[in-house]
């Protein structure tokens, strides 16, 4: 006799996203697997007494969303500290940051996720900063994480141990200057917990039952492994380690695809350029808006090389961070010199925006993931960032999706937190500005799921919703194949992980 299923999600319209693209009724679930996909009907013979059964009234069910790119602990800032997404302009920011200075009495006021390309009014000052205390130290750090505005205190404490090249002006500091204020900043395990908890809260609400994150100089990884032991972790964990911690990955025997079935190790994480709106992503053209301007290594090519020949010679995944086209180009060249086999290795180019049409080739032929993020198109309009920074040629070159798809690079999508929505990156991916950016609301999805599963190594049982799989589900209140042009106005009814309701809209 079968057994019964622990949860059964009926009246639905569940999408495999499977090869066949085919469509069930329900789906029953049993120890965390997939035990059944069928219709109403077929499946009542799976339901016990003790059964849990959600009637969808007609909702859509995808495979859970994978996000192959983001930083937990910043996505719990947003929910600790000053908010400043979608800020309008300098006096929204000095305004918010005002609010959580008033909350408490610590040395530092803390904003994250402004984005100055949308405002009318110019950028974020010193002065703004300085308005909202002249004795703390402030800082609002720009959602590419690249890139922050300080105050004049901020600067007297510490602008000693900021590279001199890294202080802009008027508040302005990007790369290592940045990294001093999150080191000083560093919060302890008890205030990880509070972002980790914050954010995966946020996670299982957008719809995401695994992440990728990249973690630097924390206690995330044991707070994770706590939350885990408590049963308390609600979202799926690959843990892809700074490069700066490699000694100590070695040394403690950690190796790629090891741990638990909720939190794994991943890969060793490392830069190589900055960012687009920072200007220091390494381009091999000037930047329209800047003469002579070519951006910086964060990390030169031959540190690169040495890096990834050590990782890879351990067994180890690397995830490389390379925006501009130079820096795609060193990436593939240290992965060439290093790997026997790159798609044995399953190493990876952490957001390659401005991959040539060769190295698009390349990495189809070194079995190189694409790890993407469909939502930095919001940049890429007529009149905006990408406008600025790179001019229409290069804007319409960046992030061209369908290139990477035909010559058959494995693509997985994720949010680097700018903000952590899959349904916007999916939107984005299909309505894109330029017609060579523009992907089918399937294959957008896929990326999302099966793309950021293939990049975890777990594509056998995750990505998909087959019998056997994990029990990893985003139920949508509408289809995104009848809203395309309005996926990011989808609503997340309902998140599925390991079999275990952990959201439910109210």
């Amino acid at each position: 006799m079968t057994a019964a299923a622990d949860l059964i999600l009926r009246d639905g319209v569940v999408h495999t996203l499977a090869g066949d693209e085919e469509t069930y009724d329900a789906v029953a679930v049993r120890d965390g697997r997939v035990v059944g996909l069928a219709s109403d009907y077929d499946v009542a013979f799976l339901e016990g007494t003790g059964t849990e059964v959600v009637d969808l009234g007609g909702r859509h069910v995808l495979p859970g969303f994978v996000d192959a790119h983001t930083h937990m602990e910043h996505v719990g800032q947003f929910g600790v500290h000053a908010d400043l997404r979608g800020a309008s302009g300098p006096g929204e920011v000095t305004e918010r940051l005002r609010e959580r200075a008033g909350e408490t009495d610590g040395e530092w006021v803390l904003g994250f996720g402004y984005d100055e390309s949308q405002w009318a009014d110019g950028d974020l000052h010193r002065s703004d900063l300085d308005a909202v205390s002249e004795t703390r130290p402030v800082a609002a750090v720009r959602e590419d994480m690249h890139t922050a505005t300080v105050n004049g205190a901020a600067l007297d404490a510490y602008g000693a141990e900021m590279p001199a090249g890294d202080v802009l002006g008027d508040g302005r500091i990007v790369e290592d200057a940045v990294e001093v204020v999150f080191a000083a900043t560093d919060p302890d395990p008890g205030e990880t917990e509070a972002l980790l908890r914050a954010a995966q809260r946020e996670a299982n609400e957008k719809g995401v039952t695994a992440v990728h994150d990249m973690v630097r100089q924390s206690h995330a990884p044991r707070v994770y492994r706590d939350l885990d032991a408590a049963g308390d972790l609600t979202v799926r964990v690959r843990l892809n380690y700074w490069s700066d911690h490699l000694d100590a990955v070695l040394e403690t025997g950690l190796r790629t695809n090891h741990g638990s079935a909720m939190v794994e190790v991943g890969g060793i994480k490392t830069f190589t350029d900055g960012s687009l709106g920072g200007r220091t992503a390494k381009l091999s053209e000037p930047y329209a808006d800047a003469t002579g301007e070519t951006g910086t290594w964060v990390v030169d090519p031959g540190e690169l090389r040495a890096l990834v020949a050590r990782a890879d010679d351990a067994g180890l995944q690397v995830t490389a961070h390379a925006i501009g086209d130079e820096a795609v180009d060193a990436v593939l060249d240290a992965y060439e010199d290093a790997a026997a086999d790159a798609g044995a290795s399953r190493h990876r180019i952490e957001h390659s925006e401005l991959a040539s049409d060769d190295a698009v080739a390349r990495m189809a032929e070194l079995g190189v993931v694409a790890s993407m993020q469909p939502n930095f198109l919001k940049w890429a309009g007529r009149e905006g960032l990408y406008e600025d920074r790179l001019g229409t040629e290069r804007r319409e070159a960046s992030n061209c999706f369908p290139a990477y798809l035909e010559a058959g690079v494995p693509l997985a999508f994720g949010s680097d937190c700018m903000p952590l929505d899959p349904l916007l990156g999916v939107h984005y991916a299909v309505n894109a500005p330029a017609d060579e950016q523009q992907v089918s609301v399937t294959e957008a999805l896929r990326a999302y799921t099966s793309g950021g599963a293939y990049a975890g190594c777990r594509e056998h049982e995750q990505g998909t919703i087959e019998v056997g799989a994990l029990a990893d589900f985003t139920v949508l209140e509408a289809s995104p194949w009848e809203r395309a042009d309005a996926i990011r106005d989808l609503d997340v009814a309902m998140t599925v992980v390991d079999g275990d309701v952990v959201y439910r809209a109210d």
